[in-house]
């Protein structure tokens, strides 16, 4: 296809947007914004400002510069007084009439904050500029104009008064491929969080034209920003529903405006039902035909979980029902719309003597229920009386495994069915939709154990798979250590050195006590350096072997008042909460059921923030628990069905670059219960999508790959004889995919450089190269834009957690007992790590003389803080230095580089020029700015960020 011009692309979609009824106006800088601005509020609210007005509604709007704030001020109305002391009410959005606002489309808007920037369409609803859209020639890559947009926030949004700010939504395009996303300002940039949209079906729209007639349509549009961004109070975020969620919550709305009947939503594990449910919850809410919305899930930590999220979304937007009480006297209250609550709770309301009193004169309220993962606790007496009991009810239920004939459990005689519960299904988004559209990951799926299928790999292990004989040999010692010296090997590779973490979920409690005790005097012996965790209930009801289905409700678990079979189990569960509690510094345990809870809670929280290695569980947290940072599962279990799906989604929530599928490791015959699972959920045809190619696949790829590089720069050092920019680029894009090969195939147990092409010195040799290139790009101060700029060099693939400057003077300590020549090749092997290391690089020539001047006069306990004493010394005299070579004034300078380390803000240009005694010509103003900015940058970079 032939490379349209960006110009031509925005003058066709310039030219589509005014047809179908944007106004065109000319806005060239900030001057003609206000002027526009002013008129599109008098023209929006039917009144004049006077300029006096004006400045007070424009103090308003620019009282903040922050995006999360920005949003609320534009959703909010707004009063003063104005000439005539009168008070004027005015909107800046209609929230409730989301079509009555004023639509305009300018282009080519240029603002100057660190830089100058120019801008390439912009919608404006009110005058606001609300949506931003950044357009490439078709060919170039969709995250181009996905990093411009996070340098246009990052040096010019906020510039002056700030008004791009607004900005709700970006839209990126290359004519062939278009996506949408909220503005991120204040967080990380994630290219991830970028949406392609589809129509009611999945099907992807990704013509500029087409999504131009769909979503940039004036009235969708608005719908999308007034009643489809969540702000996030939580993390000061603004969320955009993803097309899926806009049309399960759109049907569910209009499912209750105009009939009384039920339905489901079938949203695969993984894909956001919580949000979606909340947008659901908050709309239904805030409807004058609905009383009460109700929002079940089936155990009482997802109560609190589920709490806990939606006041994330919108704080205090719900009270969690601690007892069935406070859930009675939620039910009373009229002013309480939105209620969380466990379905046991719920049960106990309409059925105990004492609750009736209130309830009943509720009955015939009109309330609608919505169910979390509706396939578990809703089958049986429950939903049956909660049906029997409300008058004038409508009950949806969210999934991510629906039950089906072939996966349902026959309940006196009948199978019971999500439909049979739900009747129709509305929406349906399964897990090849969301794979396709990279909302979660795919699964690296390695069976270890012995099979018939001989070959080369490191997965024959001697255990036995299938209980063929007895469940006696499955849990034999042998067997067991094994499995567990495998998990103490493999740990590293599959989590990426700890930068993710693992669960191992296992048959039943006696085995998983059997397993955690091998691993606990393990790591005594020092055999292994994981931290360890496990939860389980201990009442007769946990003690099923392979108890696969479901799993008890969690208000049985730790309750004081049961009957326990053995309290052996209870012993032990307490003995490994104790040394949890001694390790983290807690005070938990099983004696009484709310501080379980506790112990519970603290769990989720540690796993979500890395600080458990390996979770050890039977069921709990194979359903319902998300964790990004979990890549990982190691399976000693029969699961099948819905129970294996959930199983394996705990590990393929999307986490960055590097987290590149979720890994599952079973040890058990679970290859015929996979497909099952994957052709009931999908279809038959989609293994290929959902698992990874076997690792023989990704060596043929490697080594293709490799080639591909080669016919670009056939060795090391012809990367320095690319010519021009093109075969740089093309170099950068080639290495590019070796990395991303390499980054999936490190987590296969089989995994050597020895079976590829290229071998490990000469993969470090190139990467170092394309460092360099790295290094050109981001140091580069001259003023011609370059087709490099926006390239993403993906540098988190490369970037190790665990090699920070303490690890490298770890290794550093080691030298001085060394042989010279073993020590001088150490000595080059850790100058390399350095070297190939993103964020340690700019200080290599300081470590280097660091070794050479100072390490052999420093005992090898001292070499932390002799190092930490020589960055001082050298930190200063570089202060110094760029204090005299540019005629700075050093405490103006000191102070913008405290500011930068409180905020982490990089000082706009403006500001770097105010430190210079003598300020510079406004013709050389640009220039030295920008050398200013770069040179302090690598300052920061060499002496703070380690």
């Amino acid at each position: 296809m032939t490379h349209q011009s960006e110009h031509i692309l925005e003058q066709t979609l310039i030219a589509q947007l005014i047809s179908n009824g944007y106004e065109n106006v000319t806005i060239k800088g900030e001057q003609d914004l206000l002027g526009n601005l002013k008129s599109q509020l008098e023209k929006h609210n039917n009144k004049k400002f006077s300029d006096n007005d004006f400045a007070l509604i424009l103090n308003h709007l620019t009282k903040t510069n922050n995006v999360f704030e920005k949003a609320k001020l534009l959703r909010d109305k707004f009063s003063f007084r104005n000439d005539a002391n009168e008070v004027v009410y005015i909107e800046f959005l209609n929230m409730e009439h989301w079509c009555q606002n004023q639509y305009q489309v300018t282009h080519q808007i240029t603002m100057e904050g660190s830089y100058k920037n120019r801008y390439d369409v912009t919608l404006l609803i009110n005058g606001l500029p609300l949506v931003q859209i950044e357009l490439k020639r078709r060919g170039l890559e969709m995250k181009e104009a996905y990093n411009q947009i996070s340098r246009y926030s990052k040096h010019s949004f906020g510039a002056s008064l700030g008004l791009f700010n607004f900005v709700q939504l970006f839209v990126i395009s290359n004519g062939v491929n278009t996506k949408y996303f909220s503005n991120f300002t204040g967080q990380k940039p994630d290219f991830k969080q970028t949406f392609y949209w589809t129509d009611e079906h999945n099907k992807r729209v990704s013509q500029l034209a087409d999504f131009t007639n769909l979503f940039l349509e004036k009235c969708h549009l608005s719908k999308m920003i007034t009643k489809y961004i969540v702000l996030h109070e939580t993390n000061k975020a603004l969320m955009v529903l993803r097309p899926y969620q806009y049309f399960a919550v759109e049907r569910i709305i209009d499912r209750v405006k105009t009939t009384g009947k039920n339905g489901y939503i079938w949203h695969t594990t993984g894909s956001g039902k919580t949000l979606t449910s909340f947008k659901a919850s908050q709309i239904l809410s805030k409807l004058p035909k609905v009383d009460k919305v109700v929002f079940c899930v089936d155990r009482r930590d997802l109560d609190y979980q589920t709490s806990k999220e939606f006041n994330e979304f919108s704080p205090d937007s719900v009270n969690g029902t601690h007892d069935t009480k406070s859930l009675v006297k939620q039910f009373a209250d009229d002013g309480t719309r939105l209620i969380v609550t466990t379905i046991q709770k719920l049960y106990t309301a309409v059925t105990k003597e004492h609750h009736l009193k209130v309830m009943d004169k509720l009955k015939d309220q009109k309330i609608v229920f919505i169910f979390d993962e509706c396939h578990r606790s809703q089958f049986g007496d429950t939903h049956k009386k909660i049906k029997s009991y409300f008058n004038n009810y409508q009950m949806f239920g969210f999934t991510g495994t629906p039950i089906f004939g072939e996966n349902s459990m026959a309940k006196s005689g009948i199978r019971q069915t999500t439909a049979m519960l739900f009747d129709e299904k509305l929406h349906q988004y399964v897990i090849t939709d969301a794979i396709k559209d990279e909302n979660v990951l795919r699964f690296a799926v390695e069976y270890v154990g012995r099979y018939r299928e001989k070959g080369d790999t490191r997965n024959e292990i001697d255990i036995e798979v299938e209980a063929i004989d007895t469940q006696e040999l499955m849990e034999s010692p042998e067997r067991l250590e094994k499995i567990a010296q495998y998990i103490i090997e493999q740990h590293p590779s599959k989590t990426h050195r700890k930068e993710f973490t693992a669960m191992f979920c296992i048959s039943d409690v006696d085995t998983l006590i059997k397993y955690y005790d091998l691993f606990r005097k393990r790591k005594r012996e020092g055999k292994h350096d994981l931290s360890i965790a496990t939860i389980f209930s201990y009442n007769a009801n946990e003690g099923e072997k392979d108890f696969t289905e479901d799993y008890q409700d969690f208000d049985d678990v730790a309750d004081p008042r049961e009957t326990y079979n053995a309290m052996h189990t209870r012993d032990k569960l307490e003995t490994y909460i104790q040394e949890y509690n001694q390790e983290h510094g807690m005070n938990f345990t099983t004696k009484d059921s709310a501080s379980f809870y506790k112990y519970y809670n603290d769990i989720s929280d540690k796993v979500r923030k890395k600080k458990i290695d390996l979770l050890f569980v039977v069921n709990m947290f194979l359903t319902g628990f998300d964790s990004k940072s979990l890549n990982t599962l190691f399976v000693d279990k029969n699961l099948r069905y819905h129970g294996l799906i959930q199983a394996y989604s705990r590990t393929n929530r999307i986490y960055g670059q590097k987290k590149s599928q979720g890994n599952v490791v079973v040890f058990r015959n679970l290859k015929k219960a996979t497909d099952d699972a994957i052709a009931l959920f999908s279809n038959k045809d989609a293994k290929e999508i959902i698992i990874m190619k076997p690792y023989r696949n990704y060596v043929d790829d490697f080594n293709e790959a490799y080639a591909k590089m080669g016919d670009i720069a056939p060795t090391v050092a012809s990367v320095d004889d690319l010519l021009g920019e093109d075969d740089e680029l093309a170099f950068i894009k080639a290495f590019r995919e070796i990395m991303r090969l390499r980054n999936v195939m490190t987590s296969f147990a089989d995994f050597t450089f020895d079976d590829l092409d290229m071998d490990l010195q000469e993969f470090e040799d190139y990467k170092s190269k394309y460092l360099d290139l790295y290094d050109k790009v981001k140091n580069d101060t001259k003023q011609k834009t370059s087709i490099l700029d926006e390239v993403d060099f993906e540098l988190e693939l490369i970037h190790r957690d665990d090699i920070t400057v303490s690890y490298i003077m770890g290794l550093l300590s080691k030298l001085n007992n060394m042989a010279p020549a073993e020590k001088q090749k150490r000595q080059k092997e850790i100058l390399d790590m350095v070297a190939g290391d993103v964020k340690l690089r700019s200080k290599r020539e300081l470590i280097e003389k660091f070794i050479l001047e100072n390490l052999p006069l420093i005992d090898k306990d001292q070499v932390e803080q002799g190092f930490d004493d020589f960055m001082d010394i050298e930190k200063q005299k570089a202060f110094e230095r760029f204090v005299q070579e540019e005629n700075i004034n050093g405490a103006k300078l000191k102070e913008l580089i405290e500011d930068y380390l409180f905020s982490q803000r990089m000082p706009t240009r403006q500001e770097v020029i105010q430190t210079l005694d003598q300020q510079p010509s406004v013709l050389q103003r640009k220039s030295i700015g920008e050398m200013l900015l770069h040179k302090l940058q690598g300052f920061i970079d060499t002496f703070f960020d380690s």
